[in-house]
């Protein structure tokens, strides 16, 4: 006859060792993990234009001008992540986040000056620092100084 307590056990104990091997072999990924590493790509891929040019309505997949959006929308591509052209569309995805809770690989979205609602995007780069295309070139700007600050409108996690 079959004792279920003893092999029961067995099926368990081989079950937890396969997970634990299968996990410290690589097999299995923690999302959070992922997500990190994702955001440090995106923005290494970022920091690779700095200094070039900025240019309003820059066309998508082109790298000799970029404005916010075609910025943002090119990098997150390249590694894997595809987002809508426009900031204002951009905004509308994935999960709204406040500000105390960015991450590396954030979008985060202002206003422009005298104007209400998203009129731009940059990435979160970690430690209050900012990847965007504005002004005349791809930079990274301070999310704490007074402009970022004061126009500052929502953030969105899309990784």
């Amino acid at each position: 006859m079959l004792q279920v307590k003893p092999l029961l056990r067995k099926v368990i104990g081989v079950s937890l060792f396969t997970a634990i091997g299968f996990t410290a072999m690589g097999f299995g990924h923690a999302p959070q993990a992922d997500a990190a590493t994702k955001a440090d790509k995106i923005i290494s891929t970022g920091k690779k234009y700095l200094g070039v040019k900025y240019r309003f309505g820059a066309p998508s997949g082109v790298t000799y001008a970029f404005d916010c959006s075609s910025f943002t929308q090119y990098i997150f591509k390249k590694n894997g992540v595809s987002l809508p052209r426009a900031s204002y569309a951009q905004a509308a995805k994935g999960k709204k986040i406040s500000k105390s809770q960015l991450k590396k690989g954030d979008l985060v979205f202002f206003s422009r000056p005298g104007k209400s609602g998203i009129g731009h995007v940059s990435v979160y780069a970690g430690n209050n620092k900012l990847l965007h295309a504005a002004g005349k070139y791809v930079k990274v700007s301070n999310l704490s100084s007074s402009y970022w600050k004061s126009h500052y409108i929502t953030a969105r996690r899309v990784i």
